[in-house]
């Protein structure tokens, strides 16, 4: 008979990344010293809030001159960890061509369900795109990669003059389908039921019409990972609207994000549609 799956070490991440502890710290110092570089050129507006609890706030990254539209990065964690003050510096390869970037925090689980964040990131980018003009993109990490699709599925929480300002949706080492959470122990605190994972699965769900989305993953990913991204980029395909994927080589979980630093790196080309 064959070994029982292990859910838990297939959505494990820092357990197969040499040196994968030595992260977090090193995105809390990068953007830190981020943002007191920001904070002193006076191009932060920040715990702008845009709903009643104290984690309803997000940072607001202005470029120099008029912003050409607004970028909005949403973090991962499994919807259970981290703010947005540990992602600032994500916001420099955006920022560099001239967008606006907002990086919202959000109410974790298990005091918000997954589907109360999501209507808390439709709030956000909601009040974002209040203070900033023109097009919108939408791009965000694991969990976060999950909560930006969510808002491009034609049930999406976005309300339609902010959907029609979406140009390009940028999900990065996404879950598109929450149903095997249910089978990892991270679900004591997740609470997701059937009919919950269903409906906000984006991979489940339909597209909005028109959208552009392309799934990016790191090559040297957890292959649940890989499999996750194929399958969201693989079924929107079949409607309306643009949907591939990224398979970046040699990347895995914690660093397939470093791209969005650099103005120059395809990953941010891709999201800003250069």
């Amino acid at each position: 008979m064959s070994a029982k799956f292990d859910w838990d070490a297939a959505y494990s991440n820092g357990a197969y990344i040499p040196g994968g502890n030595d992260f977090p710290p090193r995105w809390k110092a990068q953007a830190a010293a981020f943002r007191e570089e920001m904070t002193s050129a006076g191009r932060l507006k920040a715990d702008i809030s845009y709903g009643p609890h104290n984690r309803n706030v997000l940072d607001l990254f202005l470029p120099r001159g008029e912003a050409k539209g607004l970028v909005v990065f949403v973090h991962g964690g499994y919807w259970m960890n981290f703010d947005k003050s540990t992602w600032s510096h994500l916001a420099k390869g955006s920022l560099a061509h001239g967008f606006a970037v907002a990086i919202p925090s959000y109410v974790l689980c298990p005091e918000a369900r997954i589907s109360e964040i999501t209507l808390q990131i439709g709030t956000a980018i909601t009040h974002a795109a209040g203070e900033i003009a023109g097009p919108i993109h939408l791009t965000g990490h694991s969990a976060g990669g999950h909560l930006v699709a969510r808002m491009v599925c034609a049930t999406s929480t976005l309300g339609q003059p902010i959907r029609h300002r979406v140009r390009k949706t940028v999900p990065v080492s996404a879950l598109g389908d929450l149903r095997p959470l249910m089978k990892t122990r991270m679900n004591e605190t997740l609470h997701l039921d059937p009919v919950e994972a269903r409906l906000e699965s984006p991979a489940l769900l339909e597209p909005q019409e028109g959208v552009d989305v392309t799934a990016w993953v790191g090559g040297a990913e957890r292959p649940e990972f890989i499999r996750q991204s194929a399958l969201l980029a693989n079924i929107w395909s079949g409607f309306e609207c643009h949907a591939d994927m990224v398979e970046e080589p040699g990347k895995h979980h914690f660093d397939v994000i470093d791209g969005l630093m650099d103005a120059e790196h395809l990953l941010t080309r891709t999201l800003l549609c250069l």
